[in-house]
């Protein structure tokens, strides 16, 4: 009797802190701007973006990423996402936070693409980008 009630408490979805629920995957986004600062933290990184407005005001966007060691083996360094540094971010927008997303990819001022969240596909490409560099 008392394993036929603990049994259901163990079967929880391993995904269930990974999910995209606080995103919009329906409407992806594409972010251009400037890294003010990005933090190398677990579970997930954190990449700070100054982005112009078409008002000409700036908006300072707070990016998730992937955990920092995912985005090492990847191919991203902390020069290659130093203060003042351009790139483009494709991602999600959080559905109820102003200026947060979720990043997909990054792509650096040399072109480069890196996929900073998700999965590569069995070549080892990213699934989000077509081509890379």
């Amino acid at each position: 009797m008392i394993l036929a009630l603990l049994v259901p408490l163990t079967v929880v979805p391993a995904s269930a802190h990974h999910a995209n629920a606080g995103f919009d995957t329906n409407a992806p986004l594409t972010l251009h701007g400037k890294v003010t600062r990005v933090e190398w933290i677990n579970p997930h990184a954190w990449i700070h973006l100054n982005m112009a407005q078409a008002d000409g005001a700036t908006a300072m966007w707070l990016v998730e990423c992937g955990p920092p060691n995912i985005m090492f083996r990847r191919g991203l360094s902390k020069d290659a996402l130093a203060e003042g540094s351009e790139i483009t971010v494709d991602g999600y927008a959080a559905k109820e936070a102003t200026w947060r997303a979720q990043a997909k990819g990054v792509t650096l001022q040399n072109g480069k693409r890196v996929l900073v969240n998700g999965r590569l596909s069995a070549s080892g490409k990213s699934i989000l980008f077509k081509t890379e560099p």
